[in-house]
């Protein structure tokens, strides 16, 4: 192994802040690079050197090789650290690092290619001896081929993109499904995420739990395991809680996990930082899902319980050093719990959001790690995974954890951007997941209904103090020592995402510290204490309470339930936008890249038949009518890129069609 001391990292967000930071407090010289949509990115800041390596669009940067090696030469980066997503499981990378002589942290090309074929991977796992989950991994990739194994498998199945991950090409299917349809999709969404549109086949086991094991190897022929992390809570097949130890797993089968863990490891004589991945049945029995060939992405809490660092040891390793710890040196202090917090809106089918950071105050409670990518001014755009940060918290106890978790993302605030938060504290807070009984199906059968997944209407109360801070900044008001100053009593017309909402302000006749607030049939009285930057102060009967705000472009963005709400003012009363839900105007849900557009002007359309498929933030979005009628306009086509609320399809009602006739 070649000793080096500079190490580029070729990723960006939270995971390069992280392997940036933690490279540096190691002594070895860091190198980032950013496209010309991160300039001012935190990871780009935090660097001895950052360099910039193209445009916004990942192929021309992120994963762009042959930029990444020119980074490299150009600041004398002598080993790149690929972080996670990317380029971090591309064998091919890893190959072209060592033919330029650069030291990739990370497993041999050869372990990657293997483990990054979920049907070779799992050839593999079976002659090694792996559990593995029955399904259908040949070669034959016709539908008529599939469709037989998939009656021999039996419902349910789980079709997969081989080379995917990160649940983008799969879909679990039923008698009901049309399993054509579903294979074309999955098909289609492999090839755009992956290159590859080869397809396997796996019995779906029912509700089970996602069990991950976390190994290290050397290049002396050491392999270990560092414990499970439990990663159930998942939505369409991504993690959003991770946890570790799992709460389903005991000495025993922790054991017994671990040992075949490392046997799929040493099959593949693997070098550095790996996960394998199993699904846990309710009989404990458990069954090899896949192997990733880089550092997780919730490996923070495999740290706060091991006391181990494993970039450190990711950096140790590549250097040729034995593993610092022997297999009966392992051991477990605590609990952690991780959740990733997403520039996504959960009312709105957790439709990924872009905007600006107009401010990021995390919380910094006792037992808390937050691994951030963001700062203020940073700006969220379409092209990228919406993640914006994990929040991590440890306990001596599970519900230690759990409780400290609930209130740092109480306290933790982006303004500027819709977010997760409550929808996190609320899983975090539900009695299954308190329990520690939480499977892959609970989100999909605790949350059908919950109020976090409709969408966000602001109270009278945020209403009444967006109102304040717009006539703070319009209408004359201004706040003393001795409370809030209002010249005349204000109408303020506001909205936030639908129709305008009159808010009535006046000052108490008796009491000028008094505010007599009116918004629709709701009365309040508030007092005010200060406002001081960005942050509001004031007392509702007899409480006192503060909330964050910011203004940018004409809106004030607020703290509220919801986590930062725009509030725009209005003079007259605007024009609804409409939707696709129940309405003939289809606009885009967000920026993005159209894939697809299935109609044309003229053509008869029925509720819920597919129009456009639009491709944002690494997932595909499919729009659909939301009535039946003809299409009157046709406004994008494939690969065009679009802003949000953009006009795509407008389709002329049924009703209005007999009537004219």
């Amino acid at each position: 192994m070649k000793r080096f001391s500079k190490v580029l990292v070729a990723n960006r967000g939270e995971i390069a802040v992280r392997i940036l930071r933690g490279a540096g407090s190691q002594g070895y010289q860091t190198v980032a690079v950013f496209s010309e949509a991160d300039r001012n990115a935190l990871h780009a800041s935090v660097a001895d050197t950052a360099v910039c390596i193209g445009g916004a669009p990942v192929g021309e940067s992120y994963m762009n090789v042959e930029a990444l090696l020119q980074a490299a030469r150009q600041t004398g980066a002598d080993a790149i650290h690929p972080g996670y997503g990317f380029l971090a499981e591309n064998a091919g990378f890893a190959r072209a690092c060592a033919d330029a002589g650069l030291t990739f942290i990370g497993p041999t090309p050869e372990a990657i290619q293997l483990m990054g074929n979920k049907r070779a991977a799992k050839i593999a796992m079976r002659e090694a001896g792996v559990p593995c989950v029955p399904g259908y991994d040949g070669g034959a990739q016709d539908d008529e081929t599939l469709l037989k194994e998939i009656e021999r498998i039996g419902f349910p199945v789980m079709i997969k993109a081989a080379a995917g991950g990160g649940g983008r090409g799969m879909r679990l299917v039923d008698a009901d499904s049309d399993l054509v349809s579903e294979l074309r999709s999955a098909r289609s969404e492999a090839l755009h995420g992956f290159g590859s549109d080869e397809l396997i086949l796996e019995k779906a086991i029912v509700r089970p739990r996602h069990v991950e094991i976390q190994v290290f190897g050397d290049t002396h022929g050491n392999c270990i395991h560092l414990a499970e992390r439990d990663c159930s809570v998942q939505r369409r097949h991504q993690k959003v809680i991770e946890e570790a130890p799992s709460p389903a797993v005991d000495a025993d089968l922790r054991q017994r996990m671990g040992d075949a863990a490392v046997l799929a490891a040493q099959s593949c004589q693997y070098v550095g930082a790996g996960t394998v991945e199993f699904l846990l049945a309710a009989d404990g029995s458990f069954y090899f899902l896949e192997m990733n060939t880089r550092l997780q992405v919730e490996h923070p809490v495999t740290e706060l319980i091991t006391g181990v660092d494993l970039v450190s040891w990711q950096l140790r390793i590549a250097q040729g050093e034995v593993l610092p710890l022997a297999q009966e040196h392992v051991r477990l202090h605590g609990h952690a719990i991780e959740v990733r917090l997403y520039a996504e809106d959960p009312g709105q089918g957790f439709m990924p959001q872009t905007g600006t950071v107009l401010n990021w105050l995390p919380d910094e409670g006792a037992g808390l790690r937050i691994d951030a990518g963001i700062q203020p001014g940073q700006v969220v755009s379409p092209h990228y995974d919406p993640i914006l940060c994990k929040l991590i918290a440890w306990g001596e106890d599970r519900e230690e954890a759990r409780l400290r978790l609930i209130r740092a993302l109480d306290r933790s605030l982006a303004l500027g951007v819709t977010t997760n938060r409550q929808f996190l504290r609320e899983l975090l807070a539900h009695p299954e997941f308190a329990s520690g009984a939480a499977t892959t199906a609970f989100i999909d059968t605790e949350f059908v209904d919950n109020e976090t997944l409709q969408p966000f209407a602001p109270e009278a109360l945020d209403y009444v103090l967006a109102g304040i801070l717009h006539a703070s900044r319009h209408c004359g008001a201004s706040f003393a020592p001795t409370g809030l100053r209002l010249p005349v009593a204000q109408r303020v017309l506001l909205a936030a995402g639908s129709d305008p909402v009159a808010v009535h302000l006046q000052l108490d006749a008796a009491d000028a510290s008094l505010l007599c607030a009116r918004c629709g049939d709701t009365a309040l009285e508030l007092r005010f204490i200060d406002i001081a930057e960005q942050v509001l102060r004031f007392e509702l009967q007899g409480v006192k309470y503060e909330r964050r705000y910011a203004f940018a472009a004409g809106q004030v963005h607020l703290e509220t339930a919801h986590g930062s709400t725009a509030f725009s003012l209005h003079t007259w009363d605007a024009p609804r936008i409409a939707d696709a839900a129940g309405s003939g105007i289809v606009n885009a849900p967000m920026d993005g890249a159209v894939i697809a557009v299935e109609v044309e002007p003229g053509e008869v359309v029925a509720a819920g038949q597919v129009l456009v498929v639009m491709e944002a933030m690494k997932m595909e979005h499919t729009l659909r009518a939301g009535i039946d009628g003809t299409v009157q306009e046709v406004r994008a086509q494939r690969g065009d890129q679009v802003k949000g609320r953009q006009l795509l399809v407008t389709i002329e009602p049924v009703a209005e069609i007999a009537a004219s006739g």
